[in-house]
C-alpha cells in the first residue's frame, strides 16, 4: 500500500490537537489577529467548541474561532509583525471575510502538508484578508498550522484562514491543485 513514512503515526498523535488548548494552558498574554484587521492581546480562559474566552485586561471577551485568523505569544509580537507586514495586493482587495462553509475553503491535504514539514521546504500561505506568511511547518493539526517564520519565531494561523499556499517555484499547493499534481509522491518520505 502506498504511503508517506510516519504520516499516519504523526496524525494520531497530533491530528486532533487544538492550538488554543496550547494557548489556554500556556497562561501567559497571546495576541490574536481577527477578520476586519482587528488584533486583540489577552489570556484564554476558555476553549470551547466554537468560541474562546479571552481575558483582556479589565474585561473578557467571547471570540468565535472562525473569526481568529492567528495567533502568536503577545512576548514575541516586535519580532512577528514586521514578518507578516507583507500583503498579496489581489487578494486584500477582494475583502474576504470568514468562510463559514466548510465546503468552500481552500483546503491543504495532510499529505501535502507532512512531506513538507519533514522535510523543511520553505512554504509561503496567503490568508483571506491577503497577508502572506512564509517560514517552515513545524507542526499541524486538523484545526491549524504552526509556522517558524525568519529566525525560527513561532506563528500559528487557522486552516479556515487560508486562500493560497505555494512553494518557492510558485507551484500550488491546496488540494484543488494536488488532487491532479500528487506533489507528495515525489518526497522521500512516499513509497509504494
Amino acid at each position: 500500500m502506498a504511503e508517506l513514512k510516519g504520516l499516519r503515526d504523526y496524525l494520531e498523535s497530533s491530528y486532533n490537537d487544538s492550538v488554543f488548548d496550547t494557548i489556554t494552558d500556556s497562561q501567559v498574554p497571546w495576541s490574536f489577529h481577527l477578520y476586519g484587521q482587528r488584533v486583540v492581546t489577552g489570556m484564554l480562559l476558555e476553549n470551547r467548541q466554537y468560541e474562546v474566552q479571552l481575558k483582556q485586561e479589565e474585561k473578557e471577551e467571547e471570540i468565535p474561532k472562525i473569526e481568529i485568523k492567528l495567533a502568536y505569544p503577545h512576548d514575541l509580537a516586535e519580532r512577528i509583525l514586521p514578518l507578516i507586514k507583507k500583503k498579496d495586493k489581489k487578494t486584500a482587495k477582494k475583502n474576504l471575510g470568514p468562510i463559514i462553509e466548510v465546503k468552500n475553503r481552500h483546503f491543504i491535504k495532510n499529505k501535502t502538508l507532512y512531506p513538507l514539514m519533514m522535510e523543511k521546504e520553505v512554504v509561503f500561505f496567503t490568508l483571506l484578508e491577503g497577508e502572506v506568511i512564509r517560514g517552515i511547518i513545524t507542526g499541524f493539526s486538523r484545526f491549524d498550522i504552526t509556522m517558524g517564520l525568519k529566525g525560527g519565531v513561532p506563528l500559528t494561523f487557522l486552516r479556515h484562514s487560508i486562500v493560497d499556499a505555494r512553494n518557492k517555484k510558485g507551484r500550488c499547493l491546496l488540494k484543488s491543485t494536488q488532487q491532479t499534481s500528487r506533489d507528495w509522491k515525489k518526497s522521500a518520505l512516499f513509497s509504494d
